[in-house]
């Protein structure tokens, strides 16, 4: 694997507006008749609806994301698939809607792996993002790059179910669907064609199915808290995928309180965990 150590450090910066569409956009997908969030502010994971990527089409790869290039903040890493694999945040002040945002991005690790399915790639992003001049968001977000699939699709999964499911205080059961995920996709800008284009994500990235958006589910997560802590205002969240969580089939959100902490997790129909998220 070639090095790219040279490449942390790098780092750029980015502007916006927080204004209110795409939170409009948001409350509805995520089924509300209203904001159900604080007036005036962003919701927490809010921002991830902002700093959207506006590559030219004629940039854009195969997989849907731009290519990587010398001039680009990611290094042009070799390997075709990628997930975003968690993340872990800071709320450090509220985003008034409408405020003027400026987000630095630096890389702050590189590191190769060797896994189960072959070498791996992380890059740790650190996203700085101010509102009208007031620092408010802190996240580290850790993208993996991997392999091409096994040139045989992948089989429909079928894990092993729990002896016992883990306890929950509250659990809500969704279905995802194409049309979930693609408006997903818009209100984001995200063209990663695993979340739309069924035939792309078996036979090229090798899923059974469509995958569910990791961030829409860390979202859902989110959204779940909230639902049972009214007007909550968390200071932390963290998020860690463990598996891609497909369309076709309902899937938990499920919620248990431990002590000042929630701890939150997505169950597939089978019953196996594909991310757990705490916040507090």
């Amino acid at each position: 694997m070639d090095d790219y150590s040279a490449w942390v450090g790098r780092a750029e910066t980015r502007e916006d507006i927080a204004t209110a569409a795409p939170l409009a956009g948001l409350a509805a997908l995520l089924d509300h008749d209203v904001s159900p969030w604080v007036p005036g502010a962003v919701p927490p994971l809010g921002h991830w609806l902002y700093f959207l990527p506006h590559a030219r089409q004629s940039v854009i790869g195969a997989d849907g994301h731009p290519r990587r290039d010398e001039h680009s903040l990611l290094p042009p890493v070799p390997f075709p698939r990628r997930m975003w694999a968690g993340s872990r945040i800071e709320f450090l002040s509220p985003i008034p809607v409408g405020a003027a945002l400026t987000r630095v991005t630096t890389i702050d690790a590189i590191k190769p792996k060797r896994g189960a399915s072959g070498d791996l790639l992380f890059v740790t992003l650190r996203h700085d993002i101010a509102a009208d001049g007031v620092a408010a968001i802190r996240e580290e977000q850790d993208i993996v790059f991997r392999e091409p699939a096994p040139a045989a699709p992948a089989p429909a999964a079928v894990p092993a179910a729990p002896s016992e499911p883990e306890p929950a205080d509250a659990v809500r059961s969704l279905s995802p669907d194409p049309v979930l995920l693609f408006r997903y996709s818009a209100l984001t800008f995200n063209a990663h064609r695993i979340h739309y284009d069924h035939d792309y994500a078996r036979n090229v990235e090798g899923y059974a199915g469509l995958v569910v958006h990791g961030p829409l589910i860390a979202t859902l997560l989110m959204d779940h808290f909230l639902r049972a802590v009214t007007r909550a205002a968390p200071r932390h969240f963290s998020f860690r995928a463990e598996a891609p969580l497909l369309d076709g089939a309902p899937f938990d959100l499920c919620l248990a309180h431990d002590g000042n902490a929630t701890r939150l997790w997505a169950r597939d129909a089978a019953g196996r965990t594909t991310m757990r998220a705490d916040v507090a």
